[in-house]
């Protein structure tokens, strides 16, 4: 037995010495702690992260695209027009709603309060933009819709076939709407509405060949022809 003790010793001592002194388990232990590390930095960063990032906000009602659409005759144009100036009216102001609102339309509750709290005390709806850009950006309404033929899709999405309002998620540090950034936060997309940064403009610029010419002048485009 003394002769087997002696060999097995001897055993361990080379696969000890093979190994540089170390457990030969040790490496398979830290392999596993840094997979396990790993995967836990994934779902805190891709996973947890952007959930914490943002908040969520409901619109002051649930507002039925389609109904709308169905009922007036020019489309999203209809509440969504250019003046006379040119300029954009974005988001519909009290006046506009009133024309067919002056009374409540329906038995619903939110239509009740909206008739009112708004309507009879002439206040504007304080209604969340998803798609409101720095104020350092400048966007031109007219150039792509009236310019270039674009349509409202490309960049807004199907919306006008929206029954409710989605929730509004904004950015807890830049105060911004998720829209912009996009939902994805590893910054890829299937939809060109699926975000509106800058790098999607340049994109759409490069492929449509149009090529803006300035005091500043960047491999992208000119920067003060959106920054003002």
């Amino acid at each position: 037995m003394g002769t087997l003790d002696e060999k097995a010793k001897k055993m361990d001592d080379d696969a000890a010495h093979a190994s540089g002194g170390k457990d030969p388990g040790a490496g398979g232990f830290i392999i596993l702690f840094f997979i396990i590390g790993f995967a836990a930095s994934m779902v805190l960063g891709w996973v947890i992260f952007p959930k914490l990032l943002y908040s969520q906000k409901q619109q002051p009602f649930s507002f039925n695209h389609a109904l709308h659409v169905g009922e007036v005759d020019e489309g999203c144009e209809s509440c969504h027009f250019f003046r006379e100036d040119g300029s954009f009216s974005g988001i519909p102001k009290l006046a506009q709603c009133t024309d067919c609102h002056e009374e409540p339309m329906g038995e619903t509750e939110d239509e009740a309060t909206f008739v009112e709290q708004y309507v009879a005390k002439e206040r504007e709806v304080p209604w969340l933009s998803y798609s409101r850009q720095p104020d350092c950006v400048f966007f031109s309404h007219a150039a792509h819709v009236m310019g270039a033929k674009m349509d409202c899709v490309t960049c807004h999405g199907h919306i006008g076939e929206s029954e409710s309002s989605r929730p509004y998620e904004a950015n807890r540090i830049t105060g911004y709407s998720r829209d912009i950034w996009g939902k994805n936060i590893a910054g890829l997309k299937k939809n060109s509405w699926d975000r509106m940064k800058m790098d999607d403009c340049a994109q759409c610029h490069k492929e449509a060949g149009i090529i803006h010419t300035s005091s500043v002048q960047t491999e992208r485009d000119a920067c003060f022809v959106c920054h003002k």
